[in-house]
């Protein structure tokens, strides 16, 4: 069971103990993921996530911060979304002061030195033309700009070069200002721990000034772009495509019922995806069915590395598992198969002290209550076949379908005919 706590300074403590493990996660969510962003500072976020790694009052630099984490075995990482950045250490349970001795020193007192940006800076360029160089990641991003629109929703988290190049040490510590705030963040705690040393822990090393947030996102807006298809043309050996639309929100009523669809779709070596695109008629390596889920808005889509004399069989094949699962309910036997799969994955996942301080921490972040593991899982088991099939009928819609391609492509109106059932 969780708990959440509540440090003067307005800072939620969550509170996630796992019997039968001697580890411990210690993770910083804040709410300042690139939704955040306006157009002249598309990348800022990421970009400060990795500034908070390169030294603080404590631990002067990189090294220093690394040195710590090694010295005590532990697992370190940092990850940016579009809704929120999150820094972890995961380790021995005995060593979690160390943990939040490093955090806590990132997140309060990181200098941002200019050397320091500087040679950041070139790093993160790198790391941008690493996705450019990998279709099947970077494919997923031009999706969203297909999806979303020119919004931050749409946006790469990672920016555009020139702002990459073009961002200053000003910007980075107003940026930080107005987000990382006490009513804006929050530390979960999961794995074999003692709660009174923890709340003495986070008190000592997150001692937030009061402050509040002085930045929101703007909610998505609805995009009137009737185009259907965006295309990268790129001479690859394999073609990357993603068939899609919008999906529902985080909390959204049908939150579950969207995850079972996926699942049944594409979600693994059994799916529909899986043994009729892939299995039965080879046009594909790796093809996938997934969610992602915002406050606002979200997405379902089939991703696929395609055979490139096929391309146009793919598609189709891809199109036909949707007009089948609109068509005609799923049987009993095939939904019993995916809500057990998404259960035991979830169950699996939670044995990760670092998975569940996730879990509940982004609840607490995001959300005004957390839903516990066993309300998961009841929500799971409480879809069912028709309301697979009414949902399906609701978001697949040919008119909201959309296509995102990277490969020798050239004639995006020739795929956009394809996009119909």
């Amino acid at each position: 069971m969780h708990k959440i706590n509540t440090l003067k300074n307005g800072l939620k403590v969550v509170l996630s103990p796992i019997k039968g493990t001697k580890s411990c996660t210690v993770l910083c969510l804040v709410g300042a993921g690139s939704r955040f962003e306006t157009k002249d500072i598309n990348g800022i976020s990421h970009f400060l996530e990795h500034m908070f790694f390169k030294g603080g009052e404590r631990y002067k630099n990189a090294a220093a911060v690394a040195s710590a984490i090694d010295g005590i075995g532990g697992d370190f990482n940092a990850f940016t979304g579009k809704e929120y950045a999150g820094y972890f250490v995961k380790c021995a349970s005995h060593q979690k002061e160390t943990a939040f001795d490093v955090i806590g020193d990132m997140m309060l007192n990181a200098t941002f030195l200019p050397e320091e940006i500087e040679k950041e800076r070139g790093v993160i360029l790198e790391e941008y033309n690493m996705y450019q160089d990998t279709p099947m990641y970077q494919v997923g991003w031009d999706f969203e700009r297909l999806l979303f629109g020119d919004q931050p929703m749409g946006w790469d988290q990672i920016g555009t070069k020139e702002i990459i190049q073009s961002l200053t040490r000003e910007q980075f510590q107003d940026y930080k200002n107005s987000l990382y705030t006490p009513d804006n963040a929050v530390i979960s705690i999961s794995g074999y721990f003692d709660e009174d040393e923890i709340m003495d822990l986070a008190n000592k090393y997150f001692n937030f000034e009061d402050g509040k947030r002085g930045r929101e996102f703007k909610p998505y807006q609805k995009t009137k772009s009737e185009k259907k298809v965006i295309s990268q043309h790129k001479k690859t050996e394999q073609g990357h495509i993603i068939i899609g639309a919008t999906g529902v929100p985080a909390r959204s009523e049908d939150e579950y019922v969207e995850k079972i669809l996926s699942v049944i779709l594409g979600g693994n070596m059994s799916s529909r995806m899986f043994m009729n695109v892939r299995e039965a008629k080879g046009l594909s390596y790796y093809i996938r069915t997934t969610t992602d889920d915002y406050t606002d808005i979200g997405s379902i889509s089939t991703a696929a590395g395609v055979d490139l004399n096929r391309v146009d069989l793919a598609i189709e094949a891809i199109i036909e598992e949707y007009k089948k699962i609109m068509e005609s309910p799923v049987s009993a036997e095939e939904l019993t198969k995916a809500k057990e799969f998404m259960k035991g994955k979830i169950i699996l996942r939670l044995e990760d002290s670092e998975e569940y301080a996730h879990l509940m921490g982004k609840q607490a972040l995001l959300y005004p209550e957390i839903n516990s593991v066993d309300e998961i899982l009841k929500k799971i088991d409480e879809v069912n076949a028709d309301d697979v099939q009414r949902l399906s009928k609701k978001l697949f819609v040919e008119e909201n379908l959309r296509l995102a391609m990277i490969g020798p492509f050239e004639d995006d109106n020739h795929f956009a005919k394809l996009l119909h059932y």
